[in-house]
């Protein structure tokens, strides 16, 4: 068993906890420059994102998405310039405020590039989209995040030679609400019979109180959040290889992630001091590229 020694979470029969951690046709992408501006915060204020990490091999581009309604933003972060065809891929999603341009800030390309090009991590693939503040589900006013995940994401990254035959992300990983959109994210695809190979979530928004998320506006009443939300259903993503890592200062999603852990006996969990914010989610990239390069498929 591999031990975090600054973790103080419950450890379960299944829980691990770790110390630290064809060319792809891009038409039309262009390489990522993303500004510094402020961006709301989980707890419903702003934080200042600072200068953006290293974003590494990372290439923007717009797409109109039926599911949305709208044009969005789709980012490709790769290991190396020239990587192979049907390079595996993960979700990337973003927070409550954020985008796909701004949850790239926070190191993932340059962490990817330099870990595999040491040998520390197997080859994949990030790819990251506008997902709205919708918390990622299927919300009634036809912008539906969830569809475009489940059924445009995979066209999207066939016609660009990446995923595999069928285009599925491999994986899905996601920072706050888009911890629970990842959540959420598997158990659908879970439903479909076609689950992810694993899953990361960093400081994921698992309210505990309905009271809590009501004024987000993110669901039509307190059933159908119930229907959905990952700390009333624990179990519903399967039993793919999951990793969880929260902050212990982070006020308002700490209690629920403990609760989370307790109920879903993840398969990594890791709750270290830090709060709900872009230095705390930089400083587990490199541990949640290690846990991910432990389920990466072969490429083909």
């Amino acid at each position: 068993m591999r031990e975090a020694p600054h973790s103080n979470t419950r450890t379960s029969r299944r829980t691990l906890l770790r110390a630290s951690a064809s060319a792809v046709a891009l038409a039309g992408a262009g390489a990522l420059s993303a500004g510094c501006q402020s961006m709301p915060s989980a707890t419903g204020g702003t934080f200042d994102p600072g200068p953006p990490a290293d974003t590494g091999i990372t290439h923007t581009e717009r797409v109109y998405s039926r599911a949305r309604g709208q044009d969005v933003n789709l980012v490709t972060i790769l290991p190396k310039e020239q990587p192979p065809a049907g390079l595996p891929v993960s979700l990337l999603l973003h927070g409550r405020g954020g985008s796909a341009e701004e949850v790239t800030w926070h190191g993932w390309g340059g962490q990817l590039r330099d870990a595999v090009a040491e040998g520390k991590t197997r080859p994949f693939a990030f790819v990251s989209v506008d997902g709205g503040d919708n918390y990622w589900h299927e919300y009634p006013d036809g912008d539906d995040a969830l569809g475009m995940l489940l059924d445009e994401i995979p066209r999207w990254l066939r016609e660009r030679g990446l995923g595999g035959g069928d285009g599925q992300p491999w994986a899905a990983t996601g920072v706050s609400m888009g911890g629970f959109g990842s959540l959420v994210y598997a158990r659908r695809r879970r439903e479909r019979g076609n689950s992810p190979g694993a899953l990361a979530v960093v400081s994921p928004a698992l309210f505990t109180e309905w009271s809590e998320l009501r004024s987000r506006d993110a669901f039509t009443d307190e059933a159908q959040w119930a229907a959905i939300d990952p700390l009333r259903n624990p179990g519903a993503h399967g039993d793919v290889p999951l990793g969880v890592w929260c902050g212990t200062e982070d006020d308002r999603f700490i209690e629920g992630t403990r609760q989370f852990i307790a109920k879903a006996d993840p398969t990594h969990a890791d709750l270290r001091p830090g709060p709900h914010g872009p230095d705390f989610f930089q400083s587990v990239v490199g541990d949640v590229l290690g846990f991910l390069t432990d389920y990466v498929p072969k490429p083909g």
